[in-house]
């Protein structure tokens, strides 16, 4: 399938049509904002692009970019492929060693050094040879500045194009299994796939969105940055966490798209001020009950939204109807880097708590006799770089792509995910326990806010727990114990009711400290990092089970 038009071509016709509309809104500090036209954001784009030719690069070289969020994020990407080259995405939270590890294995020549919060413990892992550049937001360096080349530096002249077949951008994946691995995207690919996403979701130029989710992962790279080159929908960016949601209410985004965690979050803070069993009553009664929804969503800066996305991991199907009862159209898809993010999303018509929706346009889907779940997409990746054996082990002789994921499908082809085939485990009993399933029964609690099934070997199953932020403050408080201990061992028995002999949980052990991106425990993109966190408790694993209680603390 090939797109009908460019992706280059659609940003600069925006620019030629509509030159003095604002594309990008970017926060300063305070009330302050920065707003970017279509026609400066081309001529910005056509200088750097200008200035990275001059470097004396070849074409397809690849240039790094490790920056949060920003509005020149956006511009750089497009001075890369209107330059000729590659774009290489860092995630900003990375620690020098894996920055060098992407950086050295890519083989960039030039990166790009944005909006950091830890740049001086990232810098030692840039190697020597590799050209920096900071972006305007960029912390204090010894490189040039984006706004110092603007000056400096005449715009590339002409309608820059690229072949469909040259290398857009490779994509490092976040890392929940390993090492990193480089998936590669063709210029072609990228452009059909922003259109498809486009038709699928009906953006327009009307609609606004907030870019929050890290624009190194695939998800918020191919549903906000490349959705935006080609449907001009305005794009706001935020600040910092703690103005995250003043951003939010600045935005009144019209499409959200989050992950579960941050959907629990929301919810959890919601909780904060309105206990849920009072929320619920007041959602029973008419009339008030859809006011009190307003007011909820208002104050999350969720009110003008007319679609909202859960993607990047399994989210609870309990959370999604609660968000629907607020009246928020909260759809879950399933996609991954290897399709650019391109798979399955549910609509309105086909869409049911637990189930990721039907194959979007032209997705092909079929299960393998062991119940994987393959796909041929039309995002489908070149493959993974310097890795060409790994290559062929994903892809069967059809050309599908093996996900990794069990699944089931309905007769209307609706897909339901049922677990990762590698991560199954078999405790004592000798059947294999798929952790996902159970990790999303268990996340349905609101004193819950993520948790890790693992048992391997053990005598039964048990999950490691992160209580809910507001109640970690006093966790070792016995009034808190005491209510953790009593509300989550009947949530214990109310799961295990619904869970085969073999896969029923002996206890839930609440851990010290949460799951974050800093303590290795989270990925950049909220996914749990399985094996880092067996590691953490597996000393402990004896004198768990030794104890017998149904809910212990670590």
């Amino acid at each position: 399938m090939t797109a009908q038009k460019p992706i280059l071509d659609h940003v600069l016709g925006h620019a030629e049509k509509t030159p003095q509309r604002v594309f990008l809104t970017q926060p300063l500090g305070g009330d302050r904002v920065e707003e970017y036209t279509w026609a400066r954001v081309v001529d910005e784009a056509r200088r750097m692009a200008a200035h990275l030719q001059s470097l004396g690069l070849s074409p397809g070289d690849r240039v790094a970019m490790l920056s949060k969020n920003c509005a020149h994020f956006f511009i750089a990407e497009l001075a890369v492929w209107m330059g000729g080259f590659t774009t290489v995405a860092i995630f900003p939270t990375e620690g020098a060693d894996t920055v060098r590890y992407v950086l050295e294995h890519s083989e960039a020549k030039v990166l790009f050094v944005g909006k950091l919060d830890t740049w001086s413990q990232q810098a030692p892992g840039v190697p020597a040879g590799v050209k920096q550049i900071g972006l305007p937001l960029a912390p204090a360096g010894d490189f040039p500045r984006w706004n110092d080349l603007m000056k400096a530096t005449a715009p590339l002249a002409g309608r820059p194009s690229r072949d469909p077949e040259d290398l857009a951008l490779i994509i490092y994946t976040s890392g929940s299994t390993g090492q990193p691995k480089g998936v590669m995207h063709s210029y072609g690919a990228v452009s059909k796939v922003a259109e498809l996403i486009v038709k699928a979701i009906a953006l327009t130029d009307a609609d606004r969105c907030i870019s929050y989710l890290p624009l190194a992962h695939v998800f918020e790279r191919a549903y906000i940055e490349f959705s935006s080159f080609v449907a001009g929908q305005q794009i706001f960016f935020a600040d910092a966490l703690d103005t995250f949601v003043a951003d939010l209410k600045r935005a009144r985004p019209t499409l959200f798209i989050s992950v579960p965690r941050l959907w629990l979050k929301f919810q959890q803070g919601v909780f904060t001020k309105m206990p849920p069993e009072r929320l619920d009553l007041l959602l029973k009664i008419p009339f008030l009950g859809k006011r009190v929804a307003k007011k909820v969503l208002n104050g999350l800066g969720l009110d003008h939204v007319r679609l909202a996305g859960s993607g990047s991991a399994p989210i609870p199907a309990e959370l999604i109807a609660w968000y629907r009862r607020l009246g928020l159209n909260l759809l879950e898809g399933y996609a991954m880097s290897e399709d650019m993010a391109y798979s399955h999303l549910s609509t309105p018509e086909k869409s049911a708590p637990g189930y990721v929706g039907p194959p979007l346009a032209g997705v092909e889907v079929k299960l393998s006799e062991e119940g994987e779940v393959l796909i041929k997409s039309p995002g489908k990746m070149v493959g993974y770089y310097k890795q060409p054996e790994l290559t062929a082990e994903v892809f069967n002789a059809d050309g599908f792509f093996r996900t990794g994921d069990k699944g089931e499908r309905r007769a209307d082809g609706v897909l339901k995910l049922t677990g990762r085939v590698k991560e199954l485990f078999k405790t004592a009993k000798g059947k294999y326990v798929a952790p996902a399933p159970i990790e999303n029964k268990l996340n349905e609690h609101p004193l819950i806010e993520l948790s890790c099934v693992s048992g391997v070997g053990q005598p039964a199953a048990f999950a490691y727990v992160v209580l809910a932020e507001d109640l970690r403050k006093s966790q070792s408080d016995p009034a808190t114990r005491a209510r953790v201990e009593k509300e989550l061992g009947e949530h214990l028995d109310r799961v295990n009711a619904g869970l085969s002999t073999y896969e029923q949980m002996q206890m839930l052990v609440v851990a010290k400290e949460p799951f974050t991106i800093e303590n290795g425990l989270l990925t950049p993109t909220m996914k749990i990092k399985r094996s880092r966190i067996e590691e953490q408790f597996k000393p402990h694993l004896d004198q768990w089970y030794a104890q017998r209680g149904k809910v212990l603390w670590a």
